[in-house]
C-alpha cells in the first residue's frame, strides 16, 4: 500500500498491510533529517523514510502593513513577524539547540468587559489568510499522502490573548466574557473554513482542531465549564468539516478522559496524542471503552522514552502502542506524543518509525 492508501484505509477502518507511522517534529528535526537522507525538501524526506505522513497545511495569515504572522495558531518555531494572526505579541527564546517563539504579554489581559472587544485592533480579517497559497500546497502533496488542514482552536486563542491565568479566573468569575470571545474566535475561523474548503476540499482529507482542555494531572476546566463554553461550538465545526467530506483530527495534550466520550459525541473522528503517562490515559483501556468509535493517533512517548531512553527502549514503547492502541491492527496511526523536540537521538527517532514498518 502507499502513504496515502494506508491513512486512508486506517480512517475508514478498512485493512491495511500493517499499520502506519506518521512523524511530527520541530524544524531543527526536520534539518536533521533531511541531511541524513540527503533530500532538500519535506515531502522528498517523508518519501525518503517511507513515512505515511499526514501533511500539514496550515493557513498563513499577513496583516495590514504586509507583515506574515506565520501559520499556526499556537506559538513555536514556525511562527513569524513579532505577533500572532491574534495580534498576541511574541518573544524569542532559544533553549539549547531550540529555537521557539513564546508568548509575551496578553492582549486582552485588561479588558473587563465584552463591550471592550469591539476596540481590539488585531481581529484576524478573513481576507487576508492565504488561500491561494494553501490550496497550491495541498494540491502539491495530495496525490502522495494525506493532507490535513487547516489548523484552527477555540480555547488555546483564548488562553493566548487572556493569558492562562486569566483565562482560568474567567470561567469562574466571567463566563459571559468568555463567551463573547468565543463567540469572535470562532466566526473568524468558520469564514477563513468556509471560503478554504470551497477552493482545497477535493485535495484535503482532515481539519486538525487543537484546543488543549488538559494538563499533565487532569483536566484544565471542569466537564461543566467545557460543555458551556466548548462543547456547542465544537459540535459546530464538526458539522461543518464533515459537511465538506472531510474528518474531524483532535488534538488535546494531557489527561483528557472525562471529556473522550464527549468529544466523540460531538464528532471529532481522530484523537491525539494520547499521552498515556498521564491519569486516565492507559493504552489499552482507552482502546476497549473508545476504540470502536475513534481512531487513535500518537501514543509514543516523548517527554522521556524518545529522548531519553535506549533504542531498545524506544522500540518497546512503540510495539506496546502497537499492541494497545493498535489491537487488532485497526484504528490507530503510530506517531510520536507531539513534536520530536532538537536533541532527541536520531537512532531513536529512526527506530520508532522503522519498527512500525517492521510490523509486517
Amino acid at each position: 500500500m502507499t502513504a496515502r492508501e494506508r491513512i486512508l484505509a486506517v480512517l475508514n477502518r478498512q485493512p491495511v498491510d500493517r499499520l502506519p507511522v506518521d512523524l511530527w517534529h520541530t524544524p531543527e528535526i526536520g534539518t536533521l533529517l533531511r541531511q541524513q537522507f540527503g533530500v532538500a525538501d519535506d515531502l522528498s524526506l517523508y518519501r525518503a523514510m517511507k513515512l505515511d505522513k499526514i501533511v500539514w497545511n496550515f493557513m498563513e495569515y499577513k496583516t495590514a502593513a504586509g507583515e506574515s504572522t506565520g501559520a499556526q495558531s499556537g506559538a513555536g518555531a514556525e511562527n513569524a513577524g513579532s505577533r500572532t494572526m491574534w495580534g498576541v505579541p511574541l518573544q524569542d527564546v532559544q533553549a539549547g539547540a531550540a529555537h521557539y517563539a513564546e508568548f509575551g504579554a496578553a492582549p486582552l489581559q485588561s479588558f473587563d468587559s465584552p463591550r471592550q472587544l469591539d476596540e481590539y485592533p488585531w481581529w484576524p480579517i478573513p481576507d487576508r489568510f492565504d488561500y491561494d497559497g494553501a490550496v497550491a500546497r495541498a494540491r502539491q502533496a495530495a496525490p502522495d499522502f494525506v493532507v490535513i488542514g487547516p489548523w484552527v482552536s477555540f480555547f488555546e486563542i483564548y488562553c493566548q490573548m487572556r493569558g492562562l491565568e486569566q483565562a482560568m479566573l474567567d470561567l469562574a468569575l466571567d463566563p459571559d466574557f468568555v463567551d463573547a470571545t468565543l463567540d469572535r474566535i470562532e466566526a473568524i475561523q468558520t469564514d477563513m473554513m468556509r471560503r478554504f474548503f470551497a477552493q482545497a476540499r477535493q485535495f484535503l482529507t482532515l481539519t486538525f482542531i487543537s484546543d488543549d482542555v488538559g494538563g499533565q494531572n487532569g483536566l484544565l476546566m471542569s466537564p461543566a465549564a467545557w460543555r458551556r463554553h466548548l462543547e456547542p461550538r465544537l459540535r459546530r465545526w464538526c458539522r461543518l468539516i464533515h459537511d465538506h467530506d472531510l474528518k474531524v483530527f483532535f488534538h488535546s495534550d494531557g489527561g483528557i478522559d472525562p471529556l473522550i466520550g464527549p468529544l466523540i459525541e460531538c464528532g471529532i473522528d481522530v484523537l491525539n496524542p494520547i499521552q498515556h503517562v498521564c491519569p486516565g490515559m492507559d493504552r489499552a483501556a482507552l482502546k476497549r471503552k473508545y476504540g470502536d468509535r475513534v481512531i487513535f493517533h500518537g501514543g509514543v512517548d516523548n517527554q522521556s522514552v524518545l529522548p531519553r531512553g535506549s533504542v531498545a527502549s524506544v522500540r518497546d514503547e512503540v510495539r506496546q502502542c502497537l499492541a494497545t492502541l493498535g489491537a487488532r491492527q485497526t484504528g490507530y496511526i503510530c506517531c510520536s506524543c507531539h513534536n520530536v523536540q532538537p536533541g532527541t537521538p536520531l537512532e531513536n527517532i529512526l527506530a520508532m518509525v522503522e519498527t512500525v514498518q517492521q510490523s509486517l
